[in-house]
């Protein structure tokens, strides 16, 4: 394993110790929980084991999102900043079109190239491409190439429209939108490192 690969694993087995660690207190703080909602669960036809064994799994199921999502963007961003010394993180750019929001962030900005990092987004809320549409103006504006990489696509009919509609959005701007297998072959001939590989390697 070279250096570079070292460096992406450690990330990975720090994110798996933290989230290890988040599960552990909050199935402890959990023992203490008032239970009265299970007779709702039982009234659906749940036992009060199987309720707690859902309200368990939906916390884990909430910090596992989290994690995953921060996982793959750190580490990606870390992909970057190896093949490219002077690329920044988290660039805030001031909102030059309204009031609201103040400012829009780029998760990686390289040279003029400004990039979106998703692990995936399966939002259904309309509202999401007016906000995106206008982040990704305001940093065309500012004179960069927005660049949106989500590594996974939806699977519902509704968040498969929305990403198609703001692929074209991403194109119409002069800007790029890679999803699935063609975000991670853009990591990798942008900078020579197969994350993907890298995480299957180091699964469990």
């Amino acid at each position: 394993m070279d250096s570079e690969d070292e460096r992406l694993v450690k990330v990975i087995l720090r994110y798996r110790e933290e989230l290890q660690k988040k599960i552990r207190e909050r199935k402890i703080e959990m023992e203490s929980d008032n239970n009265d909602h299970y007779i709702l669960y039982s009234a659906l036809g749940f036992t009060n084991e199987e309720g707690y064994q859902i309200d368990f799994q939906q916390n884990v199921g909430r910090f596992l999102y989290k994690y995953a999502g921060s996982l793959v963007e750190e580490l990606a961003i870390k992909c970057f900043k190896l093949v490219h010394p002077d690329a920044q993180e988290k660039v805030k750019l001031p909102n030059t079109i309204d009031q609201s929001p103040k400012t829009v962030e780029i998760d990686c900005l390289i040279g003029k190239r400004a990039i979106e990092l998703k692990w995936k987004d399966a939002t259904t809320d309309g509202d999401h491409i007016k906000k995106e549409h206008k982040r990704v103006r305001i940093i065309q504006k500012a004179g960069y190439t927005p660049i949106r990489i989500m590594f996974f696509e939806p699977n519902r009919d509704q968040a498969i429209r929305i990403q198609a509609k703001l692929k074209e959005l991403y194109s119409d701007l002069g800007g790029e939108y890679y999803s699935g297998e063609k975000a991670w072959e853009y990591l990798k001939n942008d900078t020579g490192i197969d994350l993907k590989s890298i995480l299957e390697r180091n699964g469990k």
